[in-house]
């Protein structure tokens, strides 16, 4: 079992639609190295994800090659949001845990994904704030230049 999969039907595309080349679902074994290529992330932060639990019950062949599914996929690029939200890597251990353990865990997981929203937003108006400032700094200096070139005229 998949970090994602749950015990129902119900259907959650984690971070969004698939993106790039991907196998049709049953054809869908990735390698580490495909999966980093895929990714971005480097086969050290693959292992290291599933290490910590973020990322466990990676299938594997006979010889004992990790492969990656569509899924995997998937759960990953949520994980990548979840990182770019500045999210703690522990609260991403816990959230990829209540995942597992099913439905039940719908209301402690939306209480985290709410959390982190509201921590997305107060970030979002502070660096509002910032490009205010940035943007009266730059007109500042724009009407500055065109004084300048004005009196050389």
């Amino acid at each position: 079992m998949t970090v994602t999969e749950t015990t129902d039907t119900r259907t959650d595309t984690c971070a969004g639609p698939p993106q790039g080349d991907r196998r049709p679902d049953g054809k869908d074994k990735y390698t580490i190295s495909e999966v980093a290529a895929l990714t971005g992330l480097t086969a050290h932060t693959l292992r290291w994800y599933e290490r910590i639990g973020l990322m466990p019950h990676i299938d594997r062949s006979h010889t004992g090659q990790r492969r990656y599914t569509n899924r995997d996929l998937d759960w990953l690029a949520l994980v990548g949001k979840l990182r770019l939200t500045g999210m703690p890597v522990a609260d991403m251990v816990r959230y990829a845990e209540l995942v597992r353990a099913g439905d039940h865990t719908d209301a402690e997981r939306f209480d985290l994904l709410k959390a982190t929203r509201e921590d997305v937003l107060s970030r979002i108006a502070e660096l509002q704030g910032t490009l205010a400032v940035l943007d009266r700094k730059i007109s500042f200096y724009a009407d500055a230049g065109r004084a300048l070139a004005s009196e050389r005229a």
